[in-house]
């Protein structure tokens, strides 16, 4: 079978190399066996795969992996062979809160990841796909769109008639946007690009700004709601970009920091975030029962994924440097 692995971290992309690996046998004992098919990208398989976070010599990248269940062990009553199936990101975060702050046992990082054609994992490293959604769009769901539904259905407990903030139109503020649409809340969104903006709008997007062309951002999604503040941010940039996602929330408001695109580190207003007594949470995507109620969700909203470019396996490296460029809207896929 075909297996990407990163056989020299310090190379970056380049030091990714595809080789022919005898397939898995039979699964054992409480586990499966998927023929992965589709997968999909995200900053943190970039950041891995280019280096920034280099990973152990060797290791499999991609966390995110969709396909077809082969066989099962014994004692596996959840899934059965021809099942459709999406990985986890958090193996063993079955459900509860949150249990883990690294990514020692995330697939792609500290363990190896999907870019194979075949795995055997424990039965419970994967959950059943949405009906009716392909293998692409079903990789989709692993990072970026539980990071996204975990931000706004558990975490900021959205409805009807409130107001979200998104920034950027990378994977997680594309899906944000659809689910929040789709629980009927209004929604601004920024970006450095009025092509982008656009396709925002013609999405739902009920407010939009050009963060180039407007430092105080903030200021300009505040005035939008009548000078309130929004009622909910998924904030994706970090130390950079929290000021303005505080300037624009409303007292009493929930931001959900869901990445550090600007930076591990930096200046945050604390006096401001306290005297408007906002709600801020960090998260890191979602545990397995979110992803199964994500499932569901996804089975009565009339909306799927927004998929801006696919590539093949071999052309992995390719696919990390069109997503470096930044010139995507929503989500890269990678067809196994």
């Amino acid at each position: 079978m075909k297996v990407m692995r990163i056989d020299n971290p310090d190379a970056g992309l380049d030091g990714m190399t595809m080789t022919e690996e005898a397939e898995p046998g039979k699964p054992g004992e409480g586990q499966i066996k998927v023929r992965l098919l589709a997968s999909s990208l995200n900053f943190h398989d970039y950041g891995v795969a280019s280096g920034r976070m280099p990973p152990e010599k060797g290791r499999i990248p991609l966390s995110d992996g969709a396909g077809v269940v082969e066989a099962v062990g014994d004692n596996v009553t959840a899934l059965k062979p021809g099942d459709r199936v999406v990985s986890v990101f958090f193996p063993d975060w079955e459900t509860g809160g949150p249990t883990i702050d690294n990514f020692s046992r995330t697939p792609g990082d500290g363990i190896d990841g999907y870019a194979r054609d075949c795995v055997i994992t424990p039965a419970n490293w994967f959950t059943r796909s949405p009906a009716g959604w392909s293998h692409q769009e079903s990789a989709t769901i692993t990072t970026a769109g539980l990071t996204a539904w975990r931000a706004l259905a558990v975490e900021a407990k959205i409805k009807p008639g409130d107001t979200v903030l998104l920034l950027g139109t990378g994977g997680v503020s594309i899906y944000a946007l659809q689910i929040a649409k789709a629980c009927g809340a209004r929604v601004a969104i920024t970006s450095s690009s009025d092509e982008k903006l656009e396709k925002a709008v013609a999405m739902g997007a009920d407010y939009t700004i050009n963060y180039r062309e407007h430092d105080n951002w903030g200021e300009k999604v505040r005035e939008w709601t009548g000078g309130e503040g929004v009622d909910h941010v998924v904030e994706v940039g970090g130390p950079v970009t929290l000021a303005n996602s505080i300037d624009a929330c409303r007292v009493g408001g929930n931001i959900v920091l869901i990445g550090v695109l600007t930076g591990l580190g930096g200046e945050v207003p604390t006096a401001d975030l306290m005297r408007k007594q906002i709600t801020l949470t960090g998260i890191i995507v979602g545990s397995h029962q979110h992803q199964r109620d994500f499932v569901k969700a996804l089975e009565t909203m009339k909306f799927k994924p927004v998929i801006d470019k696919s590539f093949t396996l071999d052309n992995l490296a390719d696919a990390f440097r069109y997503e470096e460029s930044g010139a995507h809207f929503g989500k890269i896929c990678i067809t196994i």
